[in-house]
């Protein structure tokens, strides 16, 4: 349950319905983000799931629709939740999300500023933080770093995504060997089940691109388009290389 002043409120997720561009809030058209294709005439994206997943190649702009989603719910753009500022934090990255949000305009129910937006290249900074931050009042921290890169993100999520709120996770799986994607996809499974944890992620991982229920959405020079694992450039390259690996590397460098 969330509340607002005195009233609460239990509404079950999306809570984020739609975000879309604003032409009039765009200052310059040839500049970065504002040129990318998917910027280049009308932006939309609307949530009737709990579970969004966008897939695309690189540069298509994923991450810079989830920095500009991010810091439409209060999060800084370079990584965080509501009143969190990374160490690493950057004006570069801030020009690209938070010039992105200025633009964006949102309709929600309710609005909800709870949540995380994860960034795999941010994460030791966020787990130094809240390590630290644990030890400054007295009590014995979560102890993230004490992990290995993957298991103290999972260990991470698990802390993080046990409450109501909006989580963005910018390709989670870079921090994931494929035994901790299964894992990561049982969380996302016990965050569907609560009803109060809204999910938009961008991977390139076919793993997670199969998650039952989710919008599975690919980003183009097109646009955002519905689309299934089995037709993602991504599962395609998996299968053949699993149907034979040598051969398919062997091919690939022979190009």
């Amino acid at each position: 349950m969330s509340r607002r002043g005195n009233r609460t409120i239990n509404l079950p997720a999306p809570y984020l319905k739609r975000v879309w561009l604003e032409p009039s809030r765009i200052g310059d058209r040839d500049a970065y983000p504002f040129c990318l294709p998917i910027f280049a005439e009308e932006f939309e994206l609307s949530f009737d799931t709990s579970i969004t997943i966008i897939v695309g190649e690189n540069g298509t702009g994923k991450s810079t629709i989830l920095e500009g989603i991010a810091a439409l719910a209060g999060y800084d753009d370079a990584g965080g939740g509501k009143g969190y500022m990374p160490v690493d934090h950057s004006q570069a990255t801030e020009e690209m999300g938070g010039v992105l949000s200025k633009a964006l305009r949102a309709s929600w129910l309710p609005k909800i500023t709870n949540g995380w937006f994860f960034r795999a290249e941010s994460f030791f900074t966020v787990a130094r933080y809240l390590d630290q931050a644990a030890r400054d009042v007295g009590k014995l921290g979560p102890d993230f770093l004490s992990h290995s890169h993957g298991e103290g993100f999972l260990r991470f999520f698990e802390e993080r995504c046990q409450r109501q709120g909006i989580f963005i996770f910018d390709e989670p799986e870079s921090a994931l060997s494929p035994s901790r994607q299964l894992e990561f996809l049982k969380l996302l499974r016990r965050m569907e089940e609560s009803r109060i944890c809204q999910v938009i992620m961008a991977t390139h991982a076919p793993m997670l691109m199969a998650y039952p229920n989710a919008r599975l959405l690919r980003l183009s020079k097109n646009g955002l388009a519905p689309v299934t694992v089995e037709e993602t450039d991504h599962y395609r390259v998996m299968r053949e290389f699993c149907a034979d690996p040598r051969g398919f590397v062997e091919a690939t460098l022979s190009e």
